[in-house]
């Protein structure tokens, strides 16, 4: 096993994606007519809510590994899927109104069992905006945590299974970032409201269904690692965003097209395999990943990959603040 390295690598490069989008807006202008938003997506959302609810409460009856079972191969599915649908709510690519997308973010976060929905667009933009930026982008690790998961296969299984609680710790680190408003009280009384019902009209198992099907949708699975295929320098060069063209994508609404997504944040999830088609030069030469599950493998088997392994730069322009 080789050493892990101490710190994230550096560049002075602005981040990749901006460059990129003005050069396709300007080769493809045709692009344009994908921007928009898609209202259907709430539909997926409600359905999505009344089957797991639904899941959930055969599961209150079930034995432990019957759940457990069912919310690794069932669950962390329909919770991933409900995750994009909170990020398309994020990016307000479900409704025009800013309301109407908050209000379908929250209620897709209703099975998560916890309220993220409101606090995730808070650093996720800034994320888009800063992206590689320490003190802005909660996307990366902090420091002390890719210290203490190092290069170990265990503790990175384990850091991957805990992975929701590392992402609810990192925010706190972010420079400017508003933690509490009336939308974040609301969030909690739509989501913590729905914890309630569940525990008294289906049992605490219930709960637990979907707390589990929350750990494994962004875990230790092979959904799991579409955190590592994003933005891991898993290349041979400083690629730093990467896009996953596998069958999975049917499942997850498209979210493994994050290159073109990073390009292009104002179109909904449906319209991105258009992006690709339409300008196939910028993307078809990129770096990808086939397999979702040969990449957790990868990244848990292979030393020189970490929570190191992430690009970095001081501000989104790349250049360092003493230089500017």
């Amino acid at each position: 096993m080789t050493d892990a390295p101490d710190d994230f690598r550096f560049t002075h490069e602005g981040e990749p994606h901006r460059p990129r989008t003005q050069a396709i807006l300007r080769d493809h202008p045709e692009v344009r007519s994908l921007l928009g938003r898609n209202p259907w997506s709430f539909v997926a959302i409600v359905a999505i809510v009344i089957a797991q609810t639904a899941i959930a409460g055969v599961m209150a009856t079930q034995p432990w590994w019957v759940l457990l079972l069912v919310a690794y191969c069932v669950g962390a599915f329909a919770n991933h899927a409900i995750y994009v649908m909170i990020h398309e709510a994020s990016h307000g690519s479900i409704f025009r109104s800013r309301w109407a997308n908050n209000i379908a973010g929250c209620l897709a976060g209703t099975v998560n069992g916890a309220p993220t929905a409101i606090s995730f667009r808070g650093y996720h933009l800034k994320h888009h905006a800063f992206q590689g930026v320490y003190e802005l982008d909660a996307d990366l690790p902090s420091r002390w945590e890719a210290r203490l998961v190092g290069n170990s296969t265990v503790r990175k299984a384990l850091w991957l299974l805990f992975y929701p609680v590392f992402q609810m710790i990192r925010p706190v680190r972010l420079k400017a970032l508003q933690f509490f408003s009336a939308w974040v009280l609301v969030d909690w009384v739509i989501v913590f409201g729905y914890d309630a019902l569940v525990v008294i009209y289906l049992g605490p198992k219930a709960l637990l269904y979907l707390f589990a099907s929350l750990f494994f949708a962004t875990g230790l699975h092979p959904l799991g690692a579409r955190w590592i295929q994003e933005h891991y320098l898993t290349g041979d060069d400083d690629q730093e965003t990467f896009s996953y063209y596998g069958w999975l994508n049917v499942l997850t609404f498209n979210v493994g097209y994050h290159n073109e997504h990073h390009d292009f944040a104002s179109i909904p999830w449906n319209r991105l395999p258009e992006l690709t088609a339409m300008a196939p030069e910028y993307y078809k030469s990129l770096d990808s990943h086939p397999s979702w599950a040969a990449l957790m493998y990868r990244f848990l088997r292979e030393g020189d990959l970490s929570p190191w392994a992430r690009m970095t730069r001081d501000n989104r322009r790349g250049v360092a603040i003493d230089e500017a």
